[in-house]
């Protein structure tokens, strides 16, 4: 693993004044700020730091400004369930934000590639999250009379953006991997659960599994946009109780960091027979910043919450991760671990297509499920909203669980 020299904030700081602090006898005190691991757990401290202490004065400034939840669905008896949400802030997903963006400044190393990039995901989702929660949330004082007033981003436009996204992150990723450190161009392997990436020959010890498989660049680039967009919209649609988003991003980013850290250490990804990637090693304080924001927001979003997230955090929490899990060549893991997301997002896509399949074939339009997402339908088949979140939180702590075994069993 990298020994974290690089461009960190506080680490050009402590390089400049290495000398000074050396002759006062002092600097060993800081010399804690060299090691990568040591970064990710202050990132992770400092985003909950962060988002705890800044918490109730930006919920405050929320309220003042009335950008709430207007607690209203498509379905009259949920209706009913959610009423006592109405007006609760959201938008609060700039905390989160806020609190990684803050922390990977001020402990990652700013001049890798790998780093920059995980920041303009963040930072180009947020503000389409932004967009649409402020479009939302300020329609009844932007309507004029007789005028309807937009409803927040269409569809078609939230979608743009994340495409956009995908095809700049897509090459730009694909290129920094096409270097010469990253023998065999493992940081374009498809990387499948219980592969080896690594095995032994008589003749030449340790190799690469010449049976991988490599992704071309317009490959690398639809699955990049698949996974960022897929992904950051399965949050957002899991983000519709108390704490269950947040609780289960948490739970994701730990098994994420452990990945992360794996493919960053030459040694232990060889030995686990993953992908080593170059220099995504510093992306470890960016994955445990996510999990400290995460945790930092369930101290208000925990039932009943005092603020929501919105679009703000949901998409760039999904699209952030999905972007880590492509750059250490785990996307398949991250889809195990995530699997309480792709559910919620599946039964929308199953809700919908069945709807429009069934009125085009009979004239009426039929529902598999009462609402959606699942979480919604779980609520009005008689589950508390404790009980759908603290089992959606237990059902991803084992997805995690399981992912992590996946790694060992090869």
């Amino acid at each position: 693993m990298d020994d974290g020299r690089g461009s960190a904030m506080l680490y050009y700081l402590l390089d400049q004044t290495r000398d000074w602090l050396d002759d006062h006898k002092v600097y060993w005190v800081f010399s804690i700020l060299d090691q990568l691991t040591f970064r990710a757990l202050a990132a992770s401290a400092l985003a909950f730091l962060i988002v705890v202490m800044a918490g109730r004065p930006v919920i405050s400034w929320l309220r003042r400004k009335k950008i709430g939840d207007t607690g209203l669905t498509d379905a009259a008896a949920l209706e009913r369930h959610t009423a006592s949400k109405a007006n609760t802030p959201t938008m609060g997903g700039v905390l989160i934000v806020v609190a990684i963006a803050g922390s990977v400044l001020l402990l990652a190393d700013i001049t890798n590639m790998y780093v920059v990039m995980g920041l303009v995901v963040l930072l180009w989702l947020a503000g389409v999250g932004i967009a649409d929660d402020w479009l939302k949330l300020t329609s009844a004082s932007r309507r004029t009379a007789g005028a309807a007033s937009r409803q927040g981003l269409y569809a078609w436009e939230k979608f743009v953006f994340q495409v956009g996204l995908g095809l700049i992150i897509g090459y730009f990723t694909y290129s920094k991997g096409d270097t010469p450190e990253l023998a065999h161009d493992l940081a374009h392997a498809v990387t499948l659960p219980l592969q080896a990436v690594y095995v032994r020959s008589a003749e030449k010890g340790l190799i690469v599994n010449p049976d991988l498989i490599y992704l071309s660049r317009p490959l690398f680039i639809l699955v990049t946009v698949l996974m960022i967009a897929g992904m950051s919209n399965a949050v957002n649609i899991a983000d519709g109780m108390d704490g269950l988003a947040a609780g289960a991003t948490t739970v994701v980013s730990i098994g994420l960091v452990v990945l992360t850290y794996i493919a960053g250490w030459q040694a232990a990804a060889q030995y686990l027979k993953v992908p080593y990637i170059a220099q995504s090693d510093e992306l470890l304080v960016m994955g445990a910043a996510i999990g400290g924001a995460c945790l930092g927001f369930l101290w208000w979003n925990c039932s009943p919450a005092q603020v929501f997230m919105g679009d703000t955090g949901s998409l760039s929490l999904g699209g952030v991760i999905a972007y880590i899990a492509l750059v250490i060549r785990q996307e398949a893991l991250l889809l195990v671990m995530c699997g309480v997301f792709l559910a919620e997002i599946a039964s929308v896509i199953m809700q919908v297509g069945w709807f429009k399949y069934t009125r085009i074939r009979t004239g009426t339009g039929r529902r598999i499920f009462k609402t959606a997402p699942l979480h919604h339908h779980l609520h009005l088949s008689g589950w508390t909203e404790q009980q759908i979140v603290a089992r959606f939180w237990i059902l991803s702590c084992i997805l995690v669980v399981v992912a992590l075994a996946m790694v060992k069993v090869r």
